[in-house]
């Protein structure tokens, strides 16, 4: 670890530790429905999509490079007008990175480690790292605002965090 940087360990995530920073998207103890002639459960409304000022949802698919822990964290980013879900299209954990709001800037960063077979839903303007898978491949289907205005801040830490 550099003598520079702040040092914070990753923790496995669950729906009320992620609570505060959006949603979790997984399978439910039991289903909501049975659906196609009872063959398939539907596990119904798994989060809050919230979009503003005249955006629309909108599906993506992300291609993003593994990273390693420990991993440098450098910046945040957050999307003040919409909500931004990843589903990861493969069987690997993936790294989550989050934070309150501090007046305008991140506070201290939590990491958490999703599940396999689990997504997340970010809550409109919460601080959150880039898409970290730590293996590959890392293509995730993305739900979030798409709009031709900007739906982007970040923040750059003057001194970086190292996730473990």
């Amino acid at each position: 670890m550099a003598n520079d940087a702040h040092s914070i360990s990753h923790i496995e995530i669950t729906a009320e530790l992620f609570k505060p920073f959006g949603d979790l998207l997984q399978l439910k103890d039991t289903a909501d429905m049975l659906i196609n002639q009872d063959m398939c459960e539907r596990h119904h409304n798994l989060a809050d999509i919230d979009f503003e000022d005249g955006g629309k949802p909108g599906i993506s698919l992300f291609n993003a490079k593994p990273r390693s822990l420990p991993y440098k964290l450098e910046m945040m980013e957050r999307h003040p007008k919409g909500s931004q879900a990843f589903i990861p299209m493969y069987e690997q954990p993936f790294l989550v990175i989050v934070a309150e709001d501090n007046g305008g800037v991140p506070d201290t960063p939590v990491a958490f480690l999703t599940q396999v077979h689990m997504g997340i839903n970010f809550h409109k303007n919460t601080w959150h790292g880039v898409l970290t898978p730590l293996k590959a491949p890392g293509i995730f289907a993305v739900i979030d605002r798409i709009a031709s205005d900007k739906n982007l801040e970040e923040y750059w830490f003057s001194t970086s965090y190292i996730i473990t």
